[in-house]
């Protein structure tokens, strides 16, 4: 399973991103099971739509929501809990609370890869982040 940050959504779907060739060859080539979150897909989505990206926004939402483009994994109270404690733990970071969730998740299920360009992910230290 490889994680998908809000990063690695937006390098792979505008081509305008910067990142855009490295994340949509990286998509075109993976065989791994992609997940991400419904607090990731919040931001993601809501980013598109900050960009002008409503088109795109759209598409994306009814993928994310049909379930072929990734699994989503919901944030269950509990979730959220452990999430508020590593927000609190690493309140020296510039890390979202979204990014908090999504440390969280990939330790609580063993996730040891990440598609992200979002620096924070480089600093949890228990992901290795590609492209």
């Amino acid at each position: 399973m490889i994680f998908v940050d809000t990063s690695g959504w937006f390098a792979g779907f505008v081509p305008s991103d910067s990142d855009h060739s490295l994340a949509s060859e990286w998509f075109l080539s993976n065989n791994d099971q992609l997940v991400t979150t419904d607090y990731v897909i919040d931001e993601t989505l809501t980013l598109f739509r900050a960009r002008g990206e409503h088109k795109r926004a759209m598409f994306l939402a009814d993928r994310f929501f049909e379930g072929d483009l990734t699994e989503v994994i919901y944030l269950t109270k509990d979730d959220i809990k452990e999430s508020i404690s590593i927000f609190k733990q690493f309140a020296d970071k510039s890390w979202s609370f979204t990014d908090c969730s999504s440390k969280y998740i990939c330790e609580k299920y063993g996730i040891t890869h990440a598609l992200s360009f979002d620096r924070h992910f480089h600093q949890f230290g228990t992901v290795t982040v590609v492209p």
